[in-house]
């Protein structure tokens, strides 16, 4: 069991909880997760909300492989008016801002955010570490080896296990030294992997749990699932399905789901076969 201070509210992880994905973009990998403007935003959320969704991650960038970055001031415009009315509708509900700017999760959290999911673990803002310090809230921590643009163009390990595991020991202890409780472990998937290094780390999820906090699987309709296959994202919603089952049974905790029925199946019947349903 997991507990995590959300600027206040305590949210219980005794079971494994669902993330729903809410991308404030035009070119997200997957065009069924893109909704542009605070109305599309709120639809969605409550549609994810009445699903299951434990929190709810809103992003305003791609950061699929090749992507360009936005600036602060964009991805501002396109997620802070959405956080807003989601927080203002919802606000039991947890609220992930998706971003690597701290200005960004500064202002995101002050609308109504109480978690920081940040894909780059604190090493494209300085600033990052510091201000989730401040703030008090949980922080994803998501390893990832390059940057969006490039990670796919030469992801190499010696052991991608150890080496993520090893990541994440420095990283935890340099984020509890600057006041951050409460730590979410994301071993990005995809993120500077090649589908065998993916694969791999699946495999091995278990031996994450040893680092004592929550973990975060990230595999929904990405494209180790699509290029398997030889499907689009369109289609992979049950090979999402078959991984997050398989990550569940290997120990995850949050799954950060476009789909937020079908992962929510997963987690009862997961836990209905383990005798804790």
């Amino acid at each position: 069991m997991f507990t995590l201070n959300c600027k206040g509210k305590l949210l219980v992880v005794d079971k494994p909880i669902v993330m729903g994905i809410i991308n404030a973009t035009p070119d997200s990998f997957y065009t069924g997760s893109r909704h542009s403007g605070p109305n599309a935003i709120l639809q969605q959320a409550e549609k994810m909300i009445s699903e299951g969704a434990t929190i709810v991650d809103i992003g305003g960038q791609s950061t699929r492989p090749g992507s360009e970055p936005i600036t602060a001031e964009e991805e501002l415009k396109r997620v802070i008016a959405g956080i807003e009315i989601v927080h203002t509708k919802f606000p039991e509900t947890c609220i992930s801002i998706d971003t690597y700017y701290s200005r960004v999760a500064k202002e995101a959290v002050e609308a109504g955010a109480s978690v920081i999911n940040d894909i780059s673990g604190g090493s494209m803002d300085e600033k990052m570490i510091p201000l989730v310090a401040s703030l008090h809230v949980p922080y994803v921590l998501m390893h990832m080896q390059g940057t969006p643009r490039t990670m796919q163009q030469s992801a190499n390990y010696g052991n991608v296990t150890k080496e993520v595991f090893d990541f994440f020991l420095q990283k935890k202890e340099q984020l509890k030294q600057a006041g951050i409780n409460d730590i979410i472990l994301d071993p990005g998937f995809g993120f500077g992997k090649t589908i065998a290094h993916n694969f791999e780390l699946l495999r091995n999820l278990s031996i994450f749990k040893m680092q004592d906090c929550p973990l975060l699987l990230g595999v929904s309709r990405k494209s180790t699932i699509c290029k398997t296959l030889g499907i689009t994202a369109g289609e992979a919603l049950n090979g999402s399905t078959v991984l997050h089952t398989i990550g569940l049974l290997n120990g995850a905790t949050i799954l950060r789901v476009h789909d937020v029925k079908e992962a929510k199946e997963a987690i009862q019947l997961v836990m209905a076969c383990k005798g804790d349903g």
